[in-house]
């Protein structure tokens, strides 16, 4: 289906950090048009109030967050926390496309989901990363998507070419990302304060991060083993990981290839030059990914670095790539690949 320009687009959970990288990258864009705003707690106040870099919408009023509201929209967006957007969505008209940034429709495994997370499964969407084979095609033709969790993404574009090559084994694999403060939300935390993130470095969930079992599902990893690190910056995510070889032979030219030829032809995903390796502040306000590979002369494990703005590829710029391609519309729009320095 195509949709015509100044096609309108509602955003529930419009005060919070996604909700505002989203009405950015909608506010630029050139087909697409903000619609209802809404949210919580913070209905009835302006855009401006809540999120001040938003002059061009400053005046615009947030409603109440209801189906009804968000229905007049042409498409939806659902940036709430997760367990919200599964009853949210239940109300809304099946011929509206809804793009949902929250961790509800992700997993096909109502187990999966019972393991990760609280509250009734809500079923499994259209997953939102493109890049995946066979995803764009499957978001073109589905009007309800879901878009991956930040550390998800980042993870899941370095590994998934190696293991569908057949270069890296699906099991053993490790990761460590480093994600700003922004991945946490707007909410008031003890733990966020900038008195607390400042020059400091903090694991949390170790071992037991709820984008485990979306990751293992995105990549056709069978085991991993996932230590999410708490970085003093507000946004970005860089994530390391390292897999076995699925054979001897497996050299740092076979893990460029492979992912090479994921992504050559990829807008977003750039491999970059041998001996270049990704900053979290490249990617500050893009929707791209940087990967850089090597295999480790002392261990022999395979390793791929990935960075990404997380309320740009990890959020809202991915939500603006898969509305692009349900929309008809060229899956760049509105988006870019430059980020901002210093």
């Amino acid at each position: 289906m195509f949709f015509p320009v100044g096609t309108t687009v509602a955003v529930a959970g419009a005060s919070g950090y996604a909700g505002g990288e989203l009405l950015r990258l909608l506010a630029g864009h050139p087909d697409l048009e903000v619609g209802p705003v809404t949210a919580w707690s913070s209905a009835g106040q302006r855009v401006g109030d809540l999120q001040p870099q938003l002059v061009s919408l400053a005046d615009l009023v947030i409603e109440p967050t209801s189906p009804e509201t968000l229905a007049v929209a042409d498409l939806v967006v659902l940036a709430l926390p997760h367990g919200e957007s599964g009853p949210l969505a239940e109300g809304l008209p099946a011929e509206t496309p809804v793009v949902d940034l929250g961790a509800d429709h992700r997993l096909a495994d109502p187990a999966a989901w019972a393991s990760a997370y609280s509250g009734p499964y809500a079923g499994a969407w259209t997953y939102g990363l493109p890049e995946l084979p066979g995803q764009r095609v499957a978001i073109a033709g589905s009007r309800r998507i879901a878009a991956p969790g930040c550390y998800a993404a980042a993870v899941t574009l370095a590994l998934a070419p190696l293991i569908a090559a057949g270069v890296a084994a699906p099991d053993d694999v490790v990761a460590v990302a480093a994600s700003g403060t922004s991945g946490a939300g707007r909410s008031p935390k003890a733990e966020l304060l900038g008195s607390e993130v400042m020059a400091d470095l903090s694991p949390y969930k170790v071992g037991r991060h709820q984008h485990v079992p979306e990751i293992l599902q995105a990549t056709g990893a069978r085991s991993l083993s996932f230590t999410p690190v708490l970085a003093p910056m507000p946004r970005g995510i860089l994530a390391t990981v390292t897999a076995v070889p699925a054979a001897p032979s497996v050299d740092e030219a076979a893990v460029r290839a492979a992912l090479d030829g994921a992504y050559a032809a990829e807008p977003f995903v750039h491999l970059l030059p041998e001996g270049r390796w990704p900053h979290t502040k490249a990617m500050s306000g893009t929707n791209a990914a940087h990967l850089q590979a090597t295999v480790d002369t002392t261990s022999g494990r395979v390793i791929v670095c990935c960075a990404i703005d997380n309320l740009g590829k990890g959020a809202a710029g991915q939500a603006v790539q898969c509305a692009n391609l349900v929309m008809g519309l060229p899956e760049t729009a509105g988006l870019t690949v430059d980020g901002i320095a210093p």
